[in-house]
């Protein structure tokens, strides 16, 4: 028979913010957080994981106009645009045969639907961002003065390590409310002959994503994804981000008060970063193919100025 599994209490999760917190461990003025824990040494086991030389992406496409405002400007001929006459260069008003598109975007990629990075800043607890900081160094003209995306400016490069539960448990998908636990990406190490060490970036999936193939993104806020009880787990193996095909918790998270605790005592107590809403499709149909649950995970923010995350194209290669 299954032991029972002891679930954390309400007190044992509130009481992360301290214990599992990694304030001053890497210095007071430290912003990056969990990605200390990827070296030189991390990368280069990285990139021994390229095995196969196969690269799948691990987002989903940005849709217009459901996810995104956009505006395109097209110009057959660039001659006869308004003002070319003015232009400095002579050519560009002598030269009749090209011509030019271009866009104006808006995007909000906070939310459920579009792959994205979260910094450590994008979250308070008590008006508290990571490593002690105040909220008010956000300001609302400038942005945030720490923990913002720029601190991954050299971008993430990683060894990637996905941890597959609906194929443990034997579903297309997880239903919306489960929650992941650490016996439960034991297991797919066991079975997928993978171990999460040092530095790793653990992309969970819930089989989400097939859902979402299939249906559509869902409605609500009742979703799968990691339950708070996989925090000390994630601490104990040094992971440097976690990924999941969801928003990351589950929902509810089944602590009142507590709305989203792998994102609160991640970003803030933590300083864990986090993908959110990946497609791990691909992905996973890769490695089971190839018999190979780890790779290379490169991720390049783009360098938004004093901004709390950045959409993302995380690129797996086998």
């Amino acid at each position: 028979m299954t032991a029972e599994r002891q679930m954390p209490t309400r007190d044992d999760v509130l009481g992360y913010f301290d214990t599992l917190s990694n304030w001053g461990r890497w210095g007071d003025d430290d912003e990056l957080g969990t990605l200390n824990h990827i070296t030189d040494d991390v990368r280069l086991a990285a990139a021994r994981a390229v095995r196969h030389g196969r690269s799948v992406s691990c987002a989903w496409e940005v849709t217009v106009p459901a996810e995104m405002e956009r505006s395109t400007t097209t110009c057959p001929c660039a001659a006869e645009m308004p003002g070319a006459e003015n232009m400095p260069v002579a050519e560009f008003h002598a030269d009749r045969r090209w011509g030019f598109s271009s866009e104006r975007l808006g995007i909000s990629f906070h939310g459920n639907t579009i792959t994205h990075v979260d910094s450590p800043c994008h979250l308070y607890w008590d008006g508290t961002m990571y490593n002690g900081r105040s909220h008010s160094l956000v300001d609302p003209a400038t942005g945030s003065g720490w923990a913002a995306v720029t601190a991954a400016a050299n971008g993430i490069v990683t060894r990637g390590v996905l941890l597959d539960v609906a194929r443990v448990r034997d579903v297309p998908w997880l239903e919306p409310g489960q929650g992941v636990f650490p016996e439960d990406l034991e297991e797919a190490e066991r079975r997928q002959g993978v171990r999460v060490r040092s530095g790793d970036a653990v992309l969970l999936r819930t089989g989400y994503g097939r859902a979402r193939h299939e249906s559509g993104p869902a409605g609500g806020f009742t979703q799968a994804g990691w339950h708070a009880s996989c925090l000390p787990w994630l601490r104990d193996r040094e992971v440097a981000l976690i990924g999941a095909d969801t928003p990351q918790d589950v929902q509810p998270s089944g602590y009142e008060g507590v709305l989203m605790p792998v994102h609160a005592v991640g970003l803030v107590a933590m300083g864990l970063w986090l993908l959110d809403n990946c497609d791990l499709e691909a992905c996973a149909t890769t490695a089971a193919e190839l018999g190979q649950w780890d790779f290379q995970l490169a991720i390049a923010p783009v360098r938004l100025a004093g901004t709390s995350g950045s959409p993302v194209n995380p690129i797996a290669t086998f």
